[in-house]
């Protein structure tokens, strides 16, 4: 729960006593990648269950100005330019204001250029007044190389170069970048050091970090300070299908099948056919995911905190025992899934946060596999693609089937490959009915065929 943000006596601004919203304001020169920040870090924040919107000024200024010229709206002695740029940045912070005030919102991030110590002056005012927390980020980058990529990948499909070729908008978006050096004032270590900030330099290379004032700071630092942007592909599977997967049963820790095994030898040879430079493997400690491993004949690391969710007191059991043993619990867990968590075991929720040191070290990782579990894999893949808690439980994730991650400027790309061994069905979908006092019937409607 939200704490108060109570005035002081002395002066008319708000101070934060426990968990304020918290805004965060990226600051930079165009092609930088804030955006690329931006949005990453508001997947991240909700992922983890905090509540995080992206305002992004640029947008603001497409949906006002409707039709982009050229740079020199952007030019510093554009007054007419000024005065738009100036209107749009207020109305994102008033949108800000309704998302962190009125709506329940917890972070909010602004991705602007915010290049002057004057504009930023005003965003702090402005978060004093409304009692929130700032936590600025900003990227530095000489590189040229780096520039050059994020102009071609990013900013050539953005609409304010629709309608020109690549030579045109190269062109005009350097323009624009050199309209803001001469006015860029860099956060600076002794003028600014009442902020809190983290100052990325050439994409992670360096960082500063500077006056860190709480727990969700730190975590935004640690979060940043992990991420990199160079090219990979994640591959994730589930494990061979296992004895108790035909039975229909779920949980326990038994062994692969013998379809799960010819699916274990088929997956070594998709990977070497793959050519994968300095591939990691990476399973739980689960025997399923570990003899699927096996077959690869390469080193693989074991992780506690890939195990599946554990079902406490339904381990082992099929959805039929659960409902005529446990209905009420059975019910519950169809109108929740994600917070339901069973008897002495765990929730989705739960999975997510003992999967969070996974994320972390994926992030600093290049080319891997992940063998993994369902409701794993779930959790795993909602962080890549950007999915809802209400959407997460129910991802499709089936059995003998790789999906290759290929994370994209703004986004991921997402491959699935089938390696042509049959396994059961252990989807389930949410059936119709979730009322606690439905028939058996009505539990059990998407309860997939097992023997």
């Amino acid at each position: 729960m939200r704490g108060s943000c109570c005035p002081r006596n002395t002066q008319d601004r708000a101070v934060c006593m426990t968990n304020c919203p918290t805004l965060i304001v990226t600051v930079g020169l165009p092609a930088r990648g804030k955006t690329y920040i931006s949005k990453k870090l508001t997947r991240y924040l909700n992922w983890i269950g905090v509540p995080t919107k992206e305002f992004n000024v640029g947008q603001y200024r497409r949906e006002c100005l409707k039709i982009y010229k050229s740079f020199e709206f952007f030019r510093p002695d554009n007054e007419e330019g000024l005065k738009i740029r100036r209107q749009c940045a207020m109305a994102a912070l008033n949108d800000v204001r309704q998302y962190l005030s009125v709506e329940g919102g917890q972070v909010a991030v602004f991705d602007a250029t915010n290049t002057t110590r004057e504009r930023r002056g005003t965003i702090v005012n402005f978060a004093e007044q409304n009692g929130f927390k700032v936590f600025f980020v900003e990227s530095v980058c000489e590189d040229p190389d780096v520039i050059a990529q994020n102009i071609v990948q990013v900013k050539l499909g953005s609409p304010d170069y629709i309608h020109c070729n690549t030579e045109e908008a190269v062109d005009d978006f350097m323009k624009r970048i050199k309209c803001y050096e001469s006015s860029y004032q860099p956060l600076d270590e002794v003028l600014d050091r009442d902020l809190s900030y983290i100052k990325i330099m050439d994409v992670g290379h360096r960082y500063l970090v500077n006056h860190v004032l709480d727990h969700i700071q730190s975590r935004i630092a640690y979060y940043l300070m992990n991420i990199h942007i160079t090219p990979r592909s994640i591959y994730l599977c589930r494990h061979g299908e296992s004895d108790l997967n035909i039975k229909g049963r779920i949980g326990g820790d038994s062994g692969l099948s013998s379809r799960g095994q010819e699916f274990a030898r088929n997956l070594s040879k998709f990977i070497r056919e793959q050519n994968i430079k300095d591939l990691k493997v990476w399973t739980s400690q689960m025997k399923r995911t570990v003899q699927t491993a096996e077959c690869l004949g390469v080193p693989y690391e074991q992780w506690k905190s890939l195990n599946e969710i554990h079902a406490g007191v339904c381990e082992e059991m099929m959805y039929e025992e659960i409902q005529e043993h446990y209905p009420l619990e059975f019910a519950l867990r169809d109108q929740d899934k994600y917070r339901y968590r069973y008897p002495k075991g765990e929730s989705y929720e739960d999975l997510v946060q003992r999967l969070e040191p996974v994320i972390m070290e994926l992030e600093r990782q290049e080319n891997i596999l992940v063998i993994c579990h369902q409701a794993v894999m779930r959790c795993l893949l909602a962080y890549f693609l950007d999915k809802t808690a209400d959407e997460l439980p129910y991802l499709k994730c089936p059995l003998h089937t790789v999906l290759k991650l290929t994370p994209m400027a703004y986004g991921c790309k997402v491959e699935s490959v089938f390696l042509g061994v049959e396994a059961v069905n252990t989807h389930r979908d949410r059936p119709e009915n979730v009322d606690v006092q439905r028939s058996t019937q009505d539990a059990l409607q998407t309860v997939p065929a097992h023997s």
